[in-house]
């Protein structure tokens, strides 16, 4: 886990552009329309929302709830899980929203189209981020941590 503001940022940064590729990639196959173009046009204003929501709500919101919760806080593996799993939630509820109305504005039926795009990104966004982003996010960090703590031993 991050030990200080710039840890945080770098892995907050890794973490959402990682997740907004995966998610970006997936939806555009899953519309039938992807194309390199497509995938840099809206992965620029999916991450730049996403980012803000990471930081400023979600984030937020998923580590105090994770936090309040009869959890051993003691166990890094079980919080890492739980705040992961509060941020998947969080961010798919918001993100899919976002993307219904990226992709066309609001339509007819809001809330049928809502429930599935969001029933359609849990179902990926969970393994992605527990199986593929998190731990590559977590090990970009903690190479990140050991060249630093290589670095203040050589001064």
């Amino acid at each position: 886990m991050p030990t200080n503001k710039k840890e945080g940022i770098i892995f907050t940064t890794l973490m959402c552009f990682s997740m907004v590729l995966g998610m970006s990639i997936y939806n555009l196959f899953l519309h039938g329309s992807f194309s390199f173009v497509a995938l840099i046009t809206g992965l620029i204003p999916g991450f730049i929302v996403a980012f803000i929501l990471d930081v400023f709500v979600i984030g937020v919101l998923a580590k105090k709830i994770a936090f309040s919760l009869p959890l051993n806080k003691d166990n890094k593996l079980v919080m890492i899980l739980t705040i992961s799993c509060l941020m998947i939630l969080g961010m798919v509820t918001c993100m899919s929203l976002f993307g219904v109305l990226i992709e066309g504005g609001i339509p007819n039926d809001l809330g049928g189209a809502y429930r599935h795009a969001w029933a359609m990104n849990i179902i990926v966004a969970l393994p992605l981020q527990l199986i593929v982003v998190g731990p590559f996010s977590r090990a970009i960090l903690g190479k990140t941590q050991a060249n630093a703590a290589t670095a203040e031993t050589a001064e």
